[in-house]
């Protein structure tokens, strides 16, 4: 589970206080786990280095992972942070979205033309695609790890030397064994073992 907090802030988005969140020691799909986690971890950073608080906290869910929010943030002593919860409405449509405003214990839904609801589906859809390229950046890396990994003879060292020679793992599957075989470290057996177990690989996944 990949976590995001983007920072809308002076009217646009603040991409140097993006942070991701890689979420740890949960079990898988327990939204309300991850959300307390992210926050803690969030929050807790900022409140102890003295950073700046922000006046509103959105968060992308309905009541339970309000609540959550509600629950850190108190533990945090952030009581002055305003919290919205940004629920997908019927059948997840745009425009039908409600908001839960948690201080005044009520929901609000905006008519779908309104730039207020239009400004807060816009930080929300950053968030997401922060998030997303976050995830797919960490699968990409998992998989060229563990396709070089399952080479006998292959190394951290050997591994990170024939990605830097060859740009990444693509290139090292695009790579002819004697090209392969330059790489410092590599043998010409190695290299033929490497260039059959990735060409094995991409037969047996297609």
């Amino acid at each position: 589970t990949v976590a995001s907090c983007v920072v809308y802030d002076r009217q646009q988005m603040q991409t140097s206080e993006y942070r991701r969140f890689n979420i740890r020691d949960i079990t898988p799909g327990d939204d309300y786990a991850a959300m307390r986690q992210v926050l803690t971890r969030r929050y807790g950073r900022v409140n102890a280095d003295g950073g700046r608080i922000p006046d509103l906290v959105l968060i992308d869910g309905g009541k339970g992972q309000v609540g959550i929010a509600s629950a850190v943030l108190h533990d945090l002593g952030l009581h002055q942070v305003s919290i919205v919860g940004v629920a997908k409405g019927p059948e997840r449509k745009p425009g039908l979205e409600e908001l839960i405003i948690e201080s005044e214990a009520r929901m609000l839904q905006l008519a779908p033309s309104h730039p207020g609801l239009h400004l807060i589906q816009a930080i929300r859809d950053e968030a997401h695609r922060f998030a997303i390229v976050g995830h797919r950046a960490r699968r990409a890396k998992a998989r060229t790890t563990s396709e070089l990994n399952e080479i006998p003879g292959i190394g951290a060292r050997r591994r990170q030397a024939l990605l830097a020679a060859f740009g990444g793992l693509r290139g090292v599957q695009a790579a002819a064994i004697d090209d392969i075989a330059k790489v410092a470290g590599i043998s010409r057996p190695l290299a033929e073992r490497i260039y059959k177990h990735l060409h094995e690989s991409a037969l047996g996944g297609a």
